[in-house]
């Protein structure tokens, strides 16, 4: 599996999804990435993975070493031939690539090409989320780069992370009927859902009674996320939470040392609890009443898994994908959201209040979410297990 991993954290946990799943089938699974995080978090038997050197994501389209003082072509290349030497030396029956067709820079290309001429009986699989982005902007970001190309020369199967029903990229990015074909859409991913002990546990490391709620606040990898944790602390100090509602935010790692110690300051005014990262966020996810997120494919998923009533405030650059995921759980009833124009933090403290309140009925929607894709994953695996790649016509 290869994950470019240049902003936040989704790349690396929809991964480490899908391996966990994966290795039951049973598969060795390794997966390349350039997460600086992957050794914080619980790595399965049968699951390893090789670290690629750091980049950067600045804007769409430039990106910087992570940490390494070369210059951005010359890490790209030490990543480019990591990839190879590694595919080639594990010599893999399927190569999943999650989201960036290309990798990072067309880093990836060569490695695909490699499988093509040298590895024929190796099944190329490009992994999407259910939303890449605006359909207008992912048509043009797509022309501009050979995208559609791309999926049809180096890509065996294309899965689709999501249910059209919900959102169907094949006529929103105007896939061409040949690419059309290799596209199955598996459903969302699950996640863990930890043990009643476990949420027990946690409620207790908090210091959360058995009649206090919690609420829980998170920004996934939080590179972007300061300005939807400084409205949410602000809703908090314009109205005090009820005594009997505690708060945990969780900034996430990639959020600027100066943007956190503001946080750590207003959270400590506040008597709130505050960490960067959390290696369990599924516990995190568990113990709370009611959860305020950025609209991630990933925690979008963990809080659905755990039928737990939430919030989104999605950004929209540079990408409008958590507006447009927002917007179409919000029309089914999944979640509540509150949309860029109407964002204030008294109306943020209304829908958590609401949610407190009322939360019930949107979690009871959960249990109707089409979590199928492990078991599509798997079964997909299993058809083609010999390494035969799949033909199309």
């Amino acid at each position: 599996m290869y994950s470019h991993d240049t902003f936040g954290l989704g790349h690396i946990r929809r991964s480490l999804a899908i391996a966990r799943a994966l290795r039951k089938v049973p598969a060795t699974v390794l997966i390349l990435t350039g997460s600086p995080l992957v050794g914080r978090f619980k790595i399965p038997r049968r699951v390893d993975f090789v670290r690629i050197p750091g980049m950067m994501k600045v804007t769409n389209e430039e990106y910087l070493p992570l940490s390494m003082k070369l210059e951005a072509t010359e890490v790209v290349e030490i990543r480019k031939s990591i990839i190879l030497s590694t595919a080639q030396a594990f010599c893999p029956d399927f190569f999943i690539v999650d989201k960036a067709p290309l990798g990072l820079k067309r880093e990836v290309v060569e490695t695909l090409h490699w499988m093509r001429d040298r590895l024929p009986t190796c099944t190329t699989i490009l992994g999407l989320r259910d939303i890449m982005d605006g359909a207008q902007a992912t048509i043009e970001d797509w022309e501009a780069k050979g995208i559609y190309g791309a999926m049809d020369v180096l890509y065996d199967e294309i899965w689709v992370y999501g249910d059209p029903s919900f959102y169907d990229p094949i006529t929103e990015y105007r896939i061409p009927e040949g690419i059309a074909r290799k596209v199955i859409f598996t459903g969302y991913i699950p996640r863990h859902v930890p043990s009643a002990v476990d949420v027990k546990s946690v409620r207790q490391e908090l210091g959360l009674g058995p009649e206090e709620k919690m609420v829980l606040m998170t920004t996934g990898g939080g590179g972007d996320g300061y300005p939807v944790v400084n409205t949410f602390l602000k809703a908090f100090e314009e109205h005090r939470a009820p005594p009997s509602v505690r708060v945990v935010i969780v900034t996430g790692p990639f959020l600027s040392p100066t943007h956190f110690k503001d946080v750590e300051r207003r959270c400590a005014s506040l008597g709130f609890h505050l960490f960067r990262f959390h290696r369990f966020m599924e516990r995190l996810i568990g113990a709370a009443d009611v959860i305020v997120s950025m609209g991630g494919y990933n925690t979008v998923c963990e809080i659905i898994s755990q039928q737990k009533p939430f919030l989104i405030i999605p950004r929209t650059v540079p990408r409008e994908e958590q507006l447009i995921r927002a917007e179409v759980l919000c029309r089914r009833g999944f979640c509540e959201y509150l949309p860029p124009e109407r964002l204030s933090a008294e109306a943020v403290y209304r829908k958590v209040e609401h949610l407190l309140e009322n939360g019930t009925e949107v979690a009871s929607k959960a249990g109707d979410f089409p979590f199928t894709a492990l078991d599509v994953i798997r079964s997909r695996i299993l058809e083609n297990r010999q390494g035969a790649r799949v033909q199309w016509a």
